[in-house]
């Protein structure tokens, strides 16, 4: 997909993911067969973005609680968006889609893909984003500062059990607040380097510091949602480490209350939600120094009622939604 072309793509798609493979994909796109897994959601953003790359900037493996092999991916989908997708008008520049993928391995073939890619970061470059704007920083994300992400050299059974260990342990400290007391009883600081940057998804945008993702993410997230961490039992999340990276994901991996206001501008609705959220630590001298998370927003706005593409619609109707000629300004 580096130099991405139809048919060398869908051949190479053809060997390597089952034609039966659970395919979970972010909304709108849905649940899918691997062998329609290219035509549902790679030909349609081929044909809008006709110049498409795609740039990982994390690729790790590992094998997850049940002894699953796993294989996680983080990077950028890139190109010159010159026709509308999933309504979104184009601009006729360079944009960029960030993406987790993961895909589940047995007998030398992929048997499951569970992927978020992030479609609201492409209505934000679009100035076609029609919902509340984000608390932290939008922008480019960056890949690991150590530039290590791809890891190539074999698997340390040890090392990735004790990366993964110490990403348990902070989730279990993580959930104690608010039900079990005050911030403190998270004990941030002894899992959270002191400049680490948490990179969140287009509609929370990223955020520097342990104040920095509590302020612009945190508190509004749990003032929310207070119960979260409390539904585990009703939901599946697949660990797996490799050297200094850890990885989850679960479709979907968290469930809890709308029972407060605020967060991304919702109201309280004491709806019962459930969110997909896919995520890379990195870890540095035994504390987390950065964190990718992506998490299916459009999918939690479904379940609220609320279809971000109608409203698009609605927010965009004025502008022209035909096709830019590409190559753009060629003469």
């Amino acid at each position: 997909m580096i130099d991405f072309s139809d048919e060398s793509v869908r051949e190479n798609i053809a060997k390597v993911i089952a034609p039966d493979a659970d395919v979970r994909l972010c909304y709108p796109f849905g649940d899918m067969l691997g062998e329609q897994f290219y035509d549902n959601a790679y030909a349609p953003l081929f044909n809008a973005i006709p110049d498409l790359e795609r740039r990982d900037y994390i690729v790790i493996a590992g094998v997850d609680h049940k002894g699953a092999d796993w294989v996680g991916c983080a990077g950028n989908y890139v190109g010159t968006f010159v026709a509308p997708w999933l309504d979104i008008p184009p601009t006729g520049h360079f944009v960029q889609m960030r993406f987790h993928e993961f895909y589940q391995i047995k007998d030398g073939q992929v048997v499951e893909v569970q992927a978020i890619w992030d479609i609201p970061e492409l209505m934000m470059q679009a100035n076609a984003w029609p919902l509340a704007p984000s608390l932290g920083r939008e922008g480019c994300v960056q890949g690991p500062f150590t530039q290590d992400g791809i890891v190539k050299f074999a698997s340390d059974p040890d090392r990735a059990k004790a990366s993964c260990d110490l990403i348990v342990d902070m989730l279990t400290h993580m959930v104690r607040h608010p039900s079990q007391g005050c911030p403190d009883v998270m004990e941030m600081e002894r899992f959270w380097h002191p400049r680490m940057t948490w990179y969140g998804p287009a509609g929370i945008g990223t955020c520097r510091g342990i104040a920095g993702f509590r302020n612009w993410h945190q508190i509004p997230f749990l003032a929310a949602m207070p119960d979260r961490g409390q539904h585990d039992t009703e939901t599946v999340s697949h660990f797996f480490g490799d050297g200094d990276y850890v990885a989850v994901t679960g479709w979907p991996n968290m469930k809890q209350t709308m029972s407060g206001a605020g967060w991304l501008g919702l109201p309280k609705t004491d709806k019962i939600i459930t969110l997909r959220s896919l995520d890379f630590w990195r870890i540095e001298k035994k504390l987390i120094r950065e964190n990718w998370v992506l998490v299916d927003l459009l999918d939690l706005f479904a379940q609220l009622g609320m279809n971000v593409f109608d409203r698009l619609r609605e927010f965009n109707k004025a502008r022209i939604q035909g096709q830019v000629a590409y190559p753009v300004g060629d003469i």
